[in-house]
């Protein structure tokens, strides 16, 4: 938990627009809300997992601070737009709200929401799989607020037995050329995985 909400420490949450990718429990994206965001939109692959998983917890933590904010005199409350969505890597930015759109995209006459992109996406230990990866780094292009938008993702250095890591993620971002890549955080114990948090970020001359 702590490596996922290590993530905050370099983020200005309020009013922004964020996205949870491989959300599972949620914990990025609720933290996310708890702080005032505009709007979260937790996606996951499977559905059951969406149901079962991020919703209660979701609401359970967010319910317990509605009360809490009800019970004080205040007089700005930032009501967080949350929503859900299941769906491949490849296919979901259809039903994603705040997706880039340059008119090029046949699925963007589909949305009916106005197209903001996202200002922060946020990710946690989903490139693991490397047949994965391509498509979950052309997804972020298509989410990604620009100029502006950043993405973070926590991640293990490696992920022995089935491939993945940062570095192979990392590669084939360098190779596309247009999104830079900053680490911000590494987590060593010396006795475990090496955990790293990485900025991404569109490059200024990126067309793409």
């Amino acid at each position: 938990m702590a490596f996922h909400v290590l993530i905050f420490s370099f983020i200005l949450i309020n009013f922004l627009h964020y996205s949870q990718l491989g959300c599972g429990h949620g914990l990025p994206g609720i933290f996310a809300c708890l702080e005032g965001a505009a709007a979260v939109h937790f996606q996951d692959f499977n559905a059951e997992v969406l149901r079962c998983l991020t919703i209660p917890n979701a609401n359970a933590n967010l319910s317990q601070t509605s009360q809490s904010t009800a019970s004080k005199d205040t007089t700005l409350i930032v009501e967080t737009e949350v929503k859900y969505f299941a769906g491949d890597w490849s296919q979901v930015h259809q039903c994603l709200p705040h997706v880039y759109s340059d008119g090029k995209d046949a699925d963007s006459s589909l949305r009916q929401n106005p197209v903001y992109d996202y200002d922060i996406i946020l990710m946690a230990e989903t490139i693991y799989a490397i047949s994965a990866q391509q498509s979950l780094y052309e997804l972020i292009k298509k989410c990604v607020k620009r100029p502006g938008g950043v993405t973070y993702m926590a991640a293990k250095k490696h992920y022995f037995g089935v491939g993945g890591g940062t570095r192979q993620f990392l590669s084939m971002v360098k190779k596309d050329g247009v999104m830079d890549a900053t680490l911000v955080a590494e987590v060593a114990d010396g006795s475990s995985n090496v955990r790293e948090v990485w900025k991404l970020s569109m490059k200024s001359d990126s067309k793409s």
